[in-house]
């Protein structure tokens, strides 16, 4: 039984049949649907559906994302499974993966880059706050497909105590490897964190997406 797909999904903003876009939002480590769907009030986009997905026990998978992929199992593959299945509800319901940006921070947002590394498709848009995609040093991300000029952010700490900064530009790599277009910002001695100015890039982003 996957653990992830018996939690509540949130939800915020008008519905969906008349929302411009779709934000799907994953939390982190030891967080609710509460931490990201805080964001919806500084993204100050309202006429945008935003859609938050809870973890069990609140964490996707239970130790650190740069562990073998045998540590994380089988709550990754459950995790991963959760997420593609929360994509394809709303995909069922009307809206094309074009006008969905997949959002993350922390452990969400290296669920989110490693989950869209390993579907690469069109999207509206990929927003990945302090994360990156999963797996030890040495890992090889052999990624068919392609993000048709996807618009990603990845944003992050050059400090940060649980994702290295190479690690950044490491995903950055893979997604524009990916025909991803790719914009990394590293801010220097910030804490894990989202700042104000990775906020104003995914409004930008967002506001794409709305046309």
């Amino acid at each position: 039984m996957n653990i992830h797909l018996q939690q509540p999904v949130v939800r915020r903003g008008p519905a969906v049949s008349e929302a411009q876009a779709v934000v799907f939002m994953v939390h982190g480590r030891d967080q609710t649907t509460e931490y990201v769907l805080n964001l919806v009030d500084r993204i100050q986009l309202p006429d945008v559906h935003y859609v938050a997905p809870q973890a069990a026990q609140n964490s996707w998978y239970p130790v650190g994302f740069m562990k073998e992929i045998a540590e994380n199992e089988p709550y990754l593959s459950y995790a991963l499974d959760c997420y593609e299945q929360r994509i394809s509800e709303l995909v069922a319901e009307g809206i094309p993966k074009s006008k969905i940006v997949l959002l993350g921070f922390s452990q969400g947002a290296c669920l989110t880059a490693e989950f869209a590394v390993r579907r690469p498709e069109r999207y509206g848009g990929i927003i990945v706050y302090t994360g990156g995609v999963i797996g030890p040093d040495g890992t090889k991300w052999n990624s068919q497909g392609s993000f048709q000029n996807t618009p990603v952010f990845l944003g992050s700490s050059d400090v940060d105590e649980w994702v290295p900064e190479q690690r950044i530009h490491d995903t950055a790599a893979i997604f524009n490897k990916l025909g991803a277009q790719t914009k990394t910002v590293i801010y220097k001695g910030m804490g894990h964190e989202i700042n104000d100015d990775e906020i104003d890039f995914a409004r930008e982003l967002i506001r794409n997406v709305k046309g």
